[in-house]
């Protein structure tokens, strides 16, 4: 939450925001502004590994917009000849960022690419916990055991615009609404509730203990100390004097323009 802020605090110090997360001691190396730009990164991870005879597994997470880059199909490319521990997930959610599937891919089974390389694949509902957990552990289990590297296809869908300036105009409201009603967590709590797993007080507590938990993470990032933290570059991210520049001003501008500020009134 803090690294949402740009705080001094925050896993990146404040200098990757939303879409440059980086914590290497969790083992979660990004975050990458470029579309597909963190699949070659992950198969360096999985030859580094590979090379000092480590047991692990590099998940790398994608969209299917990403099948379409040069640099998907080189890393699944040397990825299947070095037999690399590296566990390919695309998250399809059918519209990349705003073209729908038919449109961008010429094949529609998006796991059967994955063949061209000779890597094991298969496509699971990805609204379906169950149906992920099971076939993520089967495939994590293969890349550990040296088969090489695994893809899977999970099939899933959002239901909020790529971005918030997307009008969302490539898509009818009644097909969000129908997705939203197999999202994944509806579906997953009906589940517990069928097998006598969840009742009302539970599913309570759990939501209630969550609230309070995002309300701590924003508490701790509002505190934290502005400024890009510890290191040889302290002190070159400042927001006030970013806001004092000519950029800085146009930005608050728009942002003002866009969002007034709400006054109270008595």
């Amino acid at each position: 939450m803090a690294e949402m802020y740009g705080k001094a605090n925050g896993c990146s110090r404040g200098r990757g925001g939303s879409m440059h997360m980086f914590d290497a001691s969790r083992r979660f190396y990004g975050g990458h502004a470029i579309v597909a730009g963190g699949i070659p990164f992950a198969v360096g991870l999985a030859l580094a590994d590979k090379l000092q005879d480590r047991r692990r597994v590099t998940a790398c997470f994608f969209g299917e917009g990403a099948m379409a880059e040069g640099e998907f199909h080189e890393s699944m490319n040397l990825a299947a000849l070095w037999r690399l521990p590296v566990l390919f997930l695309c998250e399809n959610n059918l519209y990349a960022i705003s073209t729908p599937l038919p449109v961008q891919q010429s094949e529609r089974e998006l796991y059967l690419k994955a063949h061209a390389y000779r890597i094991p694949s298969e496509a699971v509902d990805g609204m379906d916990v169950y149906a992920v957990e099971t076939a993520i552990a089967r495939a994590a289990a293969a890349v550990r055991r040296g088969d090489g590297p695994y893809f899977l296809e999970l099939r899933t869908y959002r239901f909020r615009g790529h971005s918030m300036g997307d009008p969302q105009r490539y898509r009818a409201k009644e097909e969000i609404a129908d997705w939203e009603k197999r999202g994944p967590i509806v579906q997953f709590v009906d589940r517990l509730r069928r097998d006598g797993l969840l009742d009302d007080a539970t599913l309570a507590a759990i939501e209630r203990d969550v609230g309070e938990e995002v309300a701590w993470a924003v508490e701790e990032a509002e505190r934290g100390p502005w400024g890009a933290g510890r290191g040889p570059r302290e002190g070159r991210l400042q927001p006030g004097r970013w806001l004092s520049s000519p950029t800085g001003r146009r930005c608050a501008r728009r942002c003002a323009r866009r969002w007034p500020p709400t006054r109270a009134s008595s």
